[in-house]
């Protein structure tokens, strides 16, 4: 029972650790050839939009926010490919249960 209890406290500290690695990590999307780019956290949290003034069209608005949506989005797919990198080794010694079965670690 003990060392099942240090190996639940070992995992809970590499997910707190890939947790915080997560938290300062941030992953750029782009569209429209770089016209629009997007920075994301690790957790997925939208930190800025860059739009080259190229792509701004008083015209053409729409196809400016497409391009903002797009930017956006192609961030978030990085961040989710981030957190299935830092987490998939921890949560996979979980048994592969995608939680934490039961452990009551806090945040997940």
């Amino acid at each position: 029972m003990q060392q099942i209890m240090e190996q639940a406290q070992k995992m809970q500290e590499q997910l707190l650790n890939a947790q915080q690695e997560l938290s300062e990590a941030e992953v750029t999307g782009s569209a429209g050839g770089g016209l629009v780019t997007a920075v994301v956290s690790g957790g997925g949290e939208l930190k800025s939009v860059a739009i080259d003034p190229k792509a701004v069209d008083p015209e053409d608005t729409e196809t400016l926010s497409d391009l903002v949506v797009a930017a956006v989005r192609d961030a978030n797919r990085a961040a989710q490919e981030l957190q299935a990198q830092k987490m998939g080794p921890v949560t996979g010694a979980l048994g592969g249960q995608g939680g934490l079965g039961g452990l009551g670690l806090p945040g997940l």
